[in-house]
């Protein structure tokens, strides 16, 4: 089984995820609780961390990419050449699950392309593989999701890295 970056139309992706979850299909949407004014009131709201993506955990097989495509909401799995869905590298969901669960203030950055590959190798990221970055004199942990073009960066010491 592959994970696989699916298009959803636009504020589709809770709901797109539920629908999945109702065909067994394993889903992941990364998400992130911000808090939003309105002039009455504040309240927190969740917003996917990758608007118009849900990744989907799938055999790579017609059919099992065929009932994906044909939930409600759903546009087209991603794919680097046409016809043929494009995996999401394993260690990059990883990355990424390991990054959600630690409970870390993250920025979204465009896409990190330059930069050493390091891993964590203590605190609560630890395991994670990214790329190092550093902006306004901090260091910054990023995970590249290649296939999005987009990246995902938090604050972090460097001591906690080495190389991968």
């Amino acid at each position: 089984m592959n994970w696989y970056a699916m298009q959803v139309k636009s504020r589709h992706e809770f709901v797109t995820n539920s629908e999945l979850a109702r065909k067994d299909i394993e889903t992941f949407v990364p998400a992130v609780r911000r808090q939003r004014q309105w002039k009455d009131r504040k309240k927190w709201v969740e917003f996917p961390l990758f608007p118009g993506y849900v990744f989907v955990h799938l055999q790579p097989a017609a059919e099992e990419f065929l009932s994906a495509v044909r939930t409600r909401g759903a546009v087209r799995l991603l794919s680097a050449e046409p016809g043929c869905p494009t995996p999401v590298a394993p260690e990059e969901i990883a990355s990424l699950k390991i990054m959600m669960d630690s409970g870390q203030d993250f920025d979204i950055y465009p896409h990190l392309k330059e930069g050493s590959p390091v891993r964590v190798r203590r605190g609560p990221l630890a395991g994670a593989q990214g790329v190092l970055r550093t902006k306004d004199g901090q260091h910054l942990f990023g995970v590249n999701i290649e296939l999005l073009g987009r990246s995902v960066a938090v604050k972090i010491c460097a001591e906690d890295l080495e190389a991968a």
